[in-house]
């Protein structure tokens, strides 16, 4: 999977079951998490996403609940919780598979993904949550992803092969529960997907990017090559129906977009452009973009 989970196991024999967990998993990794023949009659198997990407996104669906702890637990008696800090959880009866690493069960996503994309994904995925423009999360490590995990590596101080590192996913979910700590971002505190735009000075030029998906409860961190003094930042909300919401709605609720008085030029579709003299004669739209002054402890524009 493209989540890092913890996994917590049921054995039940003869009608008593007992539990244990927490087994953490990292993206395209395994986990031993008994040793020797399986005991008892069933073996059950609960599994949760960890907090750092919201709500749990693994389906909480199973055939019977157990008794878990918030912690590390073992538990021998759990068909009923009756102690402070536990909770029933819903497990699903499981038959591993014999393999070269012995018995062994998979979690697993609809994109079945083998264990290296697994890997991308997984670190694509927190990428994405810690601001930085990772997107499409499919394993595939293309340029994109590419530029984005060098922005991350750069901005976080690591040797260029922190990749491949065996703690790499904990650099990344504690650079995640905290987006804003360098460089340039948007964060999204509106209801509506924001879409974002962004200028930046080349070579005495401005040459404007678009457009940046910014989620609701999201921050987005834009591929920056180098390490501009100033930026320009323009942000429109959409709608259900993926239109820009009309200024008209402002009166009636928060912000629908966000700009200044620097006008350059964008269009309805992705765009790079270099050329800001005529947007109209050109067939594009007059966009005012707000300038941006990059600070050394990082940057953020807020869409409220």
């Amino acid at each position: 999977m493209s989540y890092v989970v913890e996994a917590a196991i049921a054995i039940e024999d003869k009608g008593a079951a007992a539990t244990r967990g927490w087994f953490r998993i990292d993206p395209g990794q395994c986990r031993t998490v008994l040793q020797g023949a399986l005991p008892g009659e069933t073996l059950y198997l609960h599994a949760r996403a960890l907090p750092v990407y919201g709500g749990s996104p693994l389906p909480q669906a199973g055939h019977a609940d157990f008794c878990v702890a918030a912690d590390t637990f073992v538990l021998p008696a759990t068909q009923s919780c009756n102690r402070s800090g536990q909770r029933i959880a819903r497990f699903t009866a499981i038959k591993p598979s014999e393999t070269e690493k012995g018995l062994t069960a998979y979690l697993a996503e609809d994109a079945e993904y083998t264990d290296e994309q697994a890997r991308d994904a997984g670190i694509q995925r927190l990428l994405v949550i810690a601001g930085y423009d990772a997107n499409p999360i499919d394993g595939t490590r293309a340029a994109k992803t590419d530029v984005a995990l060098a922005q991350f590596i750069a901005d976080n101080r690591l040797e260029n092969t922190a990749a491949g590192r065996k703690d790499f996913f904990d650099v990344l979910m504690a650079a995640a529960q905290k987006p804003n700590s360098a460089g340039f971002a948007w964060c999204n505190e509106t209801r509506n997907v924001v879409m974002a735009a962004l200028g930046v000075e080349e070579q005495g030029t401005v040459v404007t990017r678009g457009w940046y998906r910014v989620a609701p409860g999201k921050c987005l961190r834009p591929d920056l090559t180098d390490k501009p003094r100033r930026l320009y930042s323009f942000g429109e909300a959409i709608g259900a129906n993926g239109l820009p919401i009309k200024d008209a709605a402002r009166a009636a609720g928060p912000g629908v977009s966000w700009g200044g008085a620097t006008i350059l030029c964008t269009r309805n579709v992705k765009f790079e452009l270099s050329d800001h003299k005529d947007c109209a004669g050109s067939g594009l739209t007059s966009t005012g973009f707000a300038t941006v002054e990059l600070t050394g402890s990082g940057t953020t524009v807020q869409f409220k």
